[in-house]
């Protein structure tokens, strides 16, 4: 399904760069999000398998420069990409330039092609236990040295503006397993005092306490 070229080209050119990335970006996040990729393109018989893996390896490549802008700074290494010419049209790189630009989960508008819905769903990997670490992962980086209030304080609101019930997070292919899991987690954050118990164990064991 996958030219055994491309596979190698991608395995060693491109994969080993989520090496350098954060924890919640690194080597495990990019093959999550090719496996779950590939798995939602059964679901489209009209997508390409070829350009599905593409995109998915190349989703998050941008935070080798800011993560602000990363899902356009990926998009624009993947289109300059001259390699990926031995595989894939001119029309073909756009379409998948423009799936890696559309899978940043805080934009409000629905990505343009499926490609860039089938990435978008695949890099949600929305799991209580996972969801909740690296929120707290992501604000000790930021602030390694504010108080444990401070933490918390961050880590509710960022909960409550992505996942619950309202929040920006858009999924948007329903036969993803992503739709459960959602609503699990926002059981979670409604209960406050187990979601405060659950921070107090994570931000234990992650600042060293």
């Amino acid at each position: 399904m996958i030219p055994e070229t491309l596979k190698t080209y991608i395995e060693t050119a491109i994969i080993p760069r989520y090496e350098h990335f954060d924890k919640a970006h690194n080597l495990s996040h990019v093959q999550i999000v090719i496996e779950e990729s590939m798995a939602l393109c059964k679901l489209y018989p009209e997508t390409n398998p070829q350009m599905v893996y593409t995109i998915a390896a190349y989703h998050d490549l941008g935070l080798c420069k800011e993560r602000e802008t990363h899902h356009l700074i990926s998009g624009e290494i993947l289109m300059a990409d001259q390699h990926l010419r031995n595989w894939f049209s001119e029309e073909e790189i756009l379409t998948m330039k423009e799936a890696v630009e559309d899978h940043r989960a805080s934009n409000k508008q629905k990505p343009r092609t499926i490609y860039g819905c089938i990435v978008a769903e695949a890099d949600r990997q929305i799991d209580a236990d996972i969801t909740l670490l690296r929120t707290i992962q992501y604000g000790l980086r930021q602030a390694p040295d504010a108080p444990r209030e401070w933490h918390y304080e961050r880590f509710l609101q960022h909960l409550q503006e992505k996942y619950a019930p309202g929040g920006y997070l858009k999924l948007w292919i329903p036969e993803s397993k992503n739709a459960t899991r959602l609503r699990e987690l926002q059981t979670i954050i409604a209960d406050k005092e187990t979601l405060h118990q659950r921070f107090d164990t994570l931000f234990d064991r992650e600042s060293g306490l």
